[in-house]
């Protein structure tokens, strides 16, 4: 062979091992990967591991509950993802009342009747459920969890409880990844997620991305039906809060598993 052909080889060849590393890079910093059937896991190189496909972290919670890598619709931890009103599983333009998915306005003979037609308790002091309707459900069934829905096997919606558990057992870290802001919410054992400051959809509009985050958790207000739990934060705030609001709004979802 010609020292010029030599060259021209070993620059093929150089080429190639970059491709191949480039490649191998990327299926660890996704969220996902279709290599995984149903409840199975397998490590990866930063040990976390996978259900169904998704990669989660053990943060060393007293319940041991796994969080998610990713949010529902992302593919990366810095990546926003999808929003969803509270009980749906699919996105959408508009987030109001007029769209929500156990909402109805109904006029019969003249008179209009307004209310909720799942997801009411009877504790209820303010939203009504359609002409008194209440089936005391308070936490969302598998069908209406978009993080079940969307990604399968034992993958769900966090309980209010489960993120009070995320917030007092874990350190929160104002950071930025690949330039998103969030927090780095790190367990006592040094593994961490990543949260982006994902905001929120009302109406037909995105509000406050990059400067706060809401994500939602499974369980309802048992007082108020017409809202839900979800924990909200920014950088400005010196704690977390759990808050309840609008089912309506289109906010984050953040896997969690056993």
């Amino acid at each position: 062979m010609k020292k010029k052909d030599l060259k021209s080889s070993k620059g093929r060849n150089a080429l190639v091992i970059i491709a191949v590393a480039m490649i191998a890079a990327s299926v660890f910093i996704s969220c996902g990967t279709d290599d995984f059937t149903e409840n199975e896991s397998a490590e990866s190189s930063n040990s976390n591991t996978y259900h169904n496909g998704y990669e989660y972290v053990d943060l060393g919670l007293p319940s041991g509950l796994k969080w998610a890598t990713c949010n529902v619709g992302a593919s990366a931890p810095e990546e926003y993802g999808d929003y969803y009103a509270w009980g749906e599983t699919e996105t959408k333009t508009w987030y109001y009342y007029n769209t929500y998915k156990w909402y109805v306005s109904i006029t019969e003979n003249g008179e209009t009747y307004k209310g909720f037609t799942k997801y009411v308790s009877h504790f209820n002091i303010i939203a009504k459920g359609y002409k008194n309707f209440s089936d005391d459900k308070t936490n969302l069934e598998a069908d209406d969890d978009v993080a079940h829905v969307k990604w399968g096997g034992n993958w769900r919606m966090p309980t209010r409880n489960e993120l009070i558990e995320l917030m007092n057992n874990c350190t929160w870290i104002w950071t930025s990844l690949n330039g998103k802001n969030g927090y780095e919410i790190r367990g006592h054992n040094g593994k961490s997620i990543f949260l982006p400051t994902a905001g929120y959809r009302r109406y037909g509009s995105l509000s406050s991305e990059g400067s706060y985050g809401y994500y939602w958790s499974s369980s309802l207000d048992s007082y108020v039906s017409d809202c839900a739990q979800s924990v909200e934060f920014s950088s400005g705030w010196s704690h977390k809060d759990l808050r309840s609001d609008y089912r309506f709004l289109g906010r984050s979802v953040r896997p969690v598993t056993e």
